[in-house]
C-alpha cells in the first residue's frame, strides 16, 4: 500500500505560506504593507487588526498611507504602530495616518538579513518536524504489517525529495529576501 502524503503536502504548503508572510514583515527600505499585519487595535471593543479599520495603500516608495474609516480611531492606530516599535516614523494629517520607512543603514541590513535567516531556519525546524512525523507513521504502518519494507524506503525516498524540494525554496526565498534588503 502506497503512502498517502496529501497530509504532508498540506502541511509544507501551510509552513512555506508562514515564511512568505514571515519574510514579507521583515522590513526593508521599501514601504511595505506587510509589515502592518500583525497590528492589532482596539475597535468598538474589541481588538482587530489594523487592516479592518482602514485602508493601507502605499503612497511613495518609503511611505504608506492609512486611511481609518473612522477618523477618530486615527490617534489609536497611530499609537499602536508606535507600540509596535517596528523602526518606522508616524504622523497623523487630516486624511489619516502616514507610515515613513527611514533609510536603512548597514548595520541595520546586516541585522535584517540574520533576521531572515533566522526566520528561515524556525521554517526549517517546523518542516523538519512535519518530516519526523510523516517518517514514524511510515514506520508504525510497515510494522503493523500494512506496508511491506520496500514501500516502506521507497516512501522515505518520496518524502525526503519534498522536503528537499522545500528545503530549495526556502534557500531561494531568503536568496531574494538578502537581494531586497541589500538594495
Amino acid at each position: 500500500m502506497a503512502y498517502d502524503f496529501k497530509p504532508f503536502e498540506k502541511r509544507i504548503g501551510e509552513i512555506t505560506e508562514r515564511l512568505v508572510k514571515e519574510l514579507s514583515g521583515v522590513r526593508t527600505g521599501r514601504a511595505a504593507p506587510a509589515i502592518l499585519d500583525g497590528i492589532q487595535i482596539e475597535s468598538y471593543g474589541t481588538r482587530v487588526p489594523l487592516n479592518n479599520v482602514a485602508n493601507i495603500s502605499t503612497e511613495d516608495a518609503r511611505t504608506l498611507r492609512i486611511a481609518p474609516w473612522d477618523m477618530s480611531q486615527a490617534k489609536d492606530i497611530e499609537k499602536a504602530i508606535t507600540v509596535a516599535n517596528l523602526g518606522v516614523s508616524v504622523g497623523m494629517d487630516e486624511r489619516g495616518v502616514r507610515v515613513f520607512f527611514p533609510e536603512l543603514t548597514g548595520e541595520r541590513r546586516v541585522a535584517l538579513v540574520k533576521l531572515a535567516k533566522e526566520r528561515v531556519e524556525e521554517t526549517r525546524i517546523a518542516l523538519r518536524s512535519a518530516r519526523d512525523e510523516v517518517w514514524n507513521d511510515i514506520q508504525k504502518m510497515e510494522k503493523d504489517g500494512l506496508m511491506p519494507e520496500d514501500d516502506k524506503f521507497r516512501a522515505k525516498e518520496d518524502m525526503q525529495k519534498r522536503v528537499d524540494a522545500s528545503n530549495k525554496a526556502f534557500d531561494e526565498a531568503l536568496e531574494r529576501k538578502e537581494k531586497e534588503i541589500a538594495s
